[in-house]
């Protein structure tokens, strides 16, 4: 009966470890680049407001979470214009 309990427990942790750990999957908006959270648009470059890049789009600090095709991210921490 015990093993039986310890078991029950041990399946419903791993049930929930599991679950937690299963990636959440939302659909990138339309228009927005999927390597980059909060949205950022899909341009032929992006920079980081406030920065000496010339454009044509701007944006504020963001994670970066797939290739970092516009550079946003220079020092490889996952974090996009820290300083924006």
């Amino acid at each position: 009966m015990r093993n039986a309990l310890l078991l029950g427990v041990a399946g419903a942790a791993a049930s929930a470890l599991l679950a937690a750990a299963a990636p959440v999957s939302a659909a990138p908006q339309s228009g927005c680049h999927a390597s980059y959270r909060p949205c950022v648009p899909i341009t032929s470059d992006v920079d980081c407001a406030g920065g000496s890049g010339n454009g044509p789009a701007y944006t504020g600090r963001v994670e970066v979470i797939g290739p970092d095709e516009y550079d946003l991210d220079r020092d490889g921490n996952g974090i996009g214009c820290e300083n924006s």
